[in-house]
């Protein structure tokens, strides 16, 4: 390798490596600020949250790419430009292409380890993280008990606390609770209503050391029971057993009620429900879903009109053909219509019967049918993505090297600017295009490839630009243009004095 090579490599490295890690901290900020309500008070442990985040920000590799190469490769010959290395190049007799060599292979590998990394890693990130997402937002929010609220989220239990003291000197575990008032709600059975209610001057709440159990621990209370049957029940000793007709009180100083606390934190659900998804599919995967939607879709198409038979009324002749009439069209028609309205009701209600069936039938084949066709685009857009996402990466190098070339400023300026500029309109490129295809208002490789179809000649243009040191973005240029026209615009209107006048 080359000196030269060393010093643009060198140059590109540090720029696109900090770039990359900070459009990944900017997605994952957007991921944490769209599901913070998901997030909050679902007492998440560090493992959980940090395996989201790496999920995550796996995902966000093959978007940060692009973005990454425009900005790194336009600072590298930004930087070359300013200090004139660029111009000392050129006057060894290095072109600008020579120079632009080691960054194009370099391109032109992260484009080949972004198709693998789109076809292979991301449909298993985009599975695991978007199924442990799915678990954390069904979780339960963890136990939190406010004054005066009933807590209805513990199954089969209803808890009202009328105040809270935090670090009371009576508890030793847990806040101390005051006036609790806890209802035990029949979990199954024919049994319904409340049959039980737990009331206690003060207690206290706590869990066990594995977060298994909620243990109640209450003081000085009643227990008061409703029973349909004379079923006896059995108390802890030391508590006082009052029965009238059937309902029971048990009086007690101390009684501690265990709850399970199975119903709360995370709850992995199967996989495979998410492998439906366009996005959990690698390149195989998906041409073998589109090839089998189209058949599917086909074949339906192809059964509608045979399927729809059964809806129509036939007069067969004896050999079993269907007997055809010419029925010319005239006012004798609705006439023939009306009378049989009049004299066989059941006839006109029996026609319209069959026309709504068919209606129906027909309406709910070509949603279906439309449906079927709508995922077929969707799967053949994720299959072009695996490509357009890699030749993206190609077209913002050549726009990044052959701007810096022309604008000759490095650092963190004017080159950030210009990289989010071209980046968004990206962006929205992309998502019109993804738009379209998926409506069938453009053809899906059309509306897949348009950012890429629409940059690509810019890029060329750049580079062309670049190569005879265009002057495209210095001020003196365009104020010495303006001053032209304005020459030329009094010149014409002089000369149309003149002619006026003559």
């Amino acid at each position: 390798m080359k000196k030269v090579d060393k010093l643009i490599l060198g140059s590109f490295w540090g720029p696109f490596f900090l770039t990359l890690a900070v459009v990944i901290f900017i997605f994952l900020m957007r991921l944490l600020m769209f599901y913070i309500d998901d997030f909050v008070s679902k007492d998440l442990d560090l493992a959980t949250f940090v395996r989201l985040l790496f999920y995550f920000a796996l995902l966000t590799i093959p978007t940060a790419l692009p973005l990454a190469v425009l900005l790194s490769s336009l600072m590298t010959f930004g930087n070359l430009g300013e200090f004139f290395e660029l111009t000392a190049l050129k006057s060894a007799g290095i072109s600008l292409t020579r120079a632009m060599r080691p960054l194009l292979i370099v391109a032109i590998g992260i484009s080949i380890f972004s198709f693998w990394f789109n076809n292979s890693v991301s449909p298993w990130a985009n599975l695991k993280g978007y199924s442990l997402l799915y678990d954390i937002k069904t979780a339960k929010a963890a136990l939190n008990l406010k004054e005066g609220i009933f807590y209805n989220d513990l199954p089969g239990y209803s808890i009202k606390v009328d105040h809270k003291i935090k670090g009371a000197k009576e508890s030793q575990n847990g806040d101390l609770l005051k006036g609790l008032v806890i209802y035990k709600h029949p979990m199954s059975g024919l049994e319904s209503g409340n049959r039980e209610i737990i009331l206690a001057d003060s207690g206290r709440m706590y869990t066990d050391k594995d977060r298994t159990y909620l243990v109640f621990e209450l003081f000085n209370g009643n227990d008061y029971q409703e029973y349909s049957d004379n079923s006896t029940v059995s108390y802890a000793s030391g508590g006082s057993l009052v029965r009238g007709g059937q309902f029971m009180r048990n009086g007690f100083k101390d009684y501690r009620l265990v709850i399970s606390l199975e119903s709360f934190g995370i709850k992995r659900t199967d996989e495979n429900q998410f492998e439906y998804h366009e996005y959990m599919k690698n390149l195989k995967e998906l041409s073998d879903l589109t090839d089998s939607l189209r058949k599917d879709y086909t074949s339906t198409s192809l059964n509608v009109a045979s399927t729809s038979r059964q809806y129509y009324s036939y007069q067969f002749k004896s050999d079993g053909t269907v007997h055809k009439k010419k029925v010319m069209d005239g006012k004798w028609v609705d006439s023939l219509l009306r009378k049989y309205q009049i004299a066989r009701p059941e006839l006109a209600q029996l026609a319209l019967n069959s026309a709504q069936n068919i209606l129906s039938y027909a309406t709910s084949n070509v949603t279906y049918l439309t449906e079927k066709e709508k995922n077929v685009w969707k799967y053949q857009l994720e299959s072009h993505h695996k490509f357009t996402q890699s030749i993206s990466i190609f077209v913002m190098f050549l726009i990044g090297a052959s701007m810096g070339a022309i604008i000759k400023k490095g650092g963190f300026g004017v080159p950030v600017l210009i990289a989010i500029v071209f980046f968004i309109f990206l962006y929205v490129l992309t998502i019109a295009g993804d738009k379209y295809a998926k409506d069938g208002l453009l053809w899906v490789p059309l509306g897949a490839w348009m950012a890429n179809i629409v940059l690509f000649p810019i890029g060329l243009l750049l580079m062309q630009r670049a190569r005879h040191d265009s002057r495209l973005f210095d001020k003196d240029v365009y104020v010495i243009a303006w001053e032209r026209l304005k020459r030329k615009w009094e010149a014409f209107r002089n000369r149309q004095t003149v002619a006026v006048s003559n």
